[in-house]
């Protein structure tokens, strides 16, 4: 009996015993930037009008993904399904109103399984997107206690009515407020982040960790500091203009609401205005990854570390009368994605890959089991060989209201799109990688086209 009786405690001792010990703790640290809204408006990225020194030399000591493709262009549903490495239109979090723990309470996300195998893990900023709210509610949705140890989201300034500042479209979307704050960085909730995330690399030395680092910029309101706006003076940007035959973006039935016709009102000095302080917030968080960086060198975590820095989806800077992410276009659905990691050689990789892998290719890097549940590819044959293919095709999904709903599957060569309602949109990238004519309806590319609605198919 007293056998019995120490049997039933040492299997009740297991049960709450630590899900892992120290011989098989992370090989390395995990450091995650994410920005917000950034597409690869970056000058690593080739791209002229960009003033990021900081994320340039950060590309230099790693890999640049310059094809890297999100699963849904819109915050939430995008970083859920980076962060736990499943798709939306599988996990049902298509949408910024849904916390993923509502769709999937037993999830383990990419921060979750470091803290399984006794590492740290902080969130400063905006990681999970997460409405700024109070005390436990707040918590809850930052996922704190399960994801994190700690999470903290801090305030944005608020615009000041003492300072530049106009509403582009009259008062309907007050997003589109810009502002030029007086004072320093730290005054706003970008330098906060920068802020918490450095101390918490001093203060867990000797101890694993997985820090997360979320900037609000350049997302709207475009709150920024003066010094950076006046990185942009007067004739330094230039504005897009659509060629006159160019597709239209929506169909009739799956229009852009309020958006739309808000965009619709610009004028030229709107616009202006709108891409002034977009790239001035790039610069503003490229700035914040500078300090990072300083601190990374300080602390000498190089050769400790996986640096990853994403944003969460693309954007459209007036492409098709667009200033906005929630498109199946290239604009919409291609994010920056840069790896820094210990024995990684500096590298471009033009192959497809999807913000997916980026899970089982940071727990393979660190030496951790990925979980069944985690539905993406490591991305490790493409960091020994940049020039690797580990994806035929890459694909994003997208909801238009209840009842209207498209995905988009990326190939080398073409871009397919199909909506629920049946119709298609085909481009050729080889001819038109803006993607401005639909040649879904060419005769010449029957085959094509059949070819792409069976790949869809096959990936659904």
């Amino acid at each position: 009996m007293r056998q019995i009786s120490l049997l039933i405690l040492l299997i009740a001792m297991a049960a709450v015993a630590p899900t892992a010990s120290a011989t098989d703790a992370p090989r390395y640290n995990v450091l995650l930037i994410m920005a917000d809204d950034l597409r690869p408006a970056m000058g690593c990225y080739g791209d002229a009008q960009a003033r990021t020194p900081h994320l340039d030399r950060l590309a230099a000591r790693g890999v640049r993904f310059d094809r890297a493709y999100v699963q849904y262009p819109v915050c939430n549903p995008s970083r859920t399904s980076m962060l736990t490495g499943t798709r939306p239109e599988h996990n049902g979090v298509t949408g910024n109103g849904t916390f993923f723990r509502e769709k999937m309470p037993g999830i383990v996300t990419l921060p979750q399984l470091f803290r399984q195998h006794g590492a740290a893990a902080v969130s400063y900023g905006k990681i999970y997107h997460a409405g700024l709210v109070e005390g436990d509610t707040e918590n809850r949705l930052l996922d704190n206690g399960k994801s994190w140890d700690e999470a903290k989201m801090f305030r944005p300034t608020k615009l000041s009515n003492s300072g530049p500042r106009r509403n582009l479209t009259g008062g309907k979307l007050k997003w589109c407020e810009v502002a030029d704050l007086e004072g320093g960085d730290d005054d706003q909730s970008d330098g906060q982040t920068a802020v918490q995330a450095i101390a918490a690399m001093e203060r867990f030395a000797g101890k694993p960790w997985f820090i997360g680092a979320g900037f609000h910029r350049p997302h709207d309101p475009f709150v920024v500091g003066k010094r950076y706006v006046a990185q942009f003076p007067a004739g330094s940007l230039t504005l897009h203009r659509d060629p006159a035959d160019a597709t239209p973006l929506f169909k009739q039935s799956l229009g852009g609401g309020a958006f739309e016709e808000a965009f619709k009102q610009f004028d030229d000095r709107d616009r202006m205005d709108f891409l002034t302080h977009y790239y001035a917030g790039v610069t503003q968080t490229d700035a914040q990854v500078g300090r990072i960086m300083e601190a990374m060198d300080r602390l000498k975590l190089w050769e400790k570390t996986v640096v990853i820095f994403v944003g969460d989806h693309g954007y459209h800077l007036g492409e098709r009368g667009w200033w906005n992410k929630n498109t199946l276009f290239d604009r919409s659905c291609r994010a920056p994605f840069l790896l820094v990691a210990p024995g990684v050689k500096p590298a471009v990789c033009r192959s497809l890959v999807e913000f997916l892998d980026i899970y089982p290719t940071v727990a393979a890097l660190c030496g951790l089991t990925v979980p069944s549940t985690a539905k993406g590819t490591s991305l490790k044959p493409l960091l020994d060989d940049p020039a690797r293919t580990i994806h035929e095709s890459v694909l994003t999904h997208i909801t238009r209201g209840p009842n209207a709903s498209g995905s988009g599957l990326r190939t080398d060569r073409w871009r397919y799109i199909e909506w629920s309602d049946g119709s298609a949109e085909l481009y050729d990238h080889d001819r038109d990688p803006e993607e401005w004519h639909n040649v879904a309806t060419d005769a010449a590319h029957a085959k094509t086209l059949t070819d792409m609605k069976a790949r869809l198919a096959a990936r659904r």
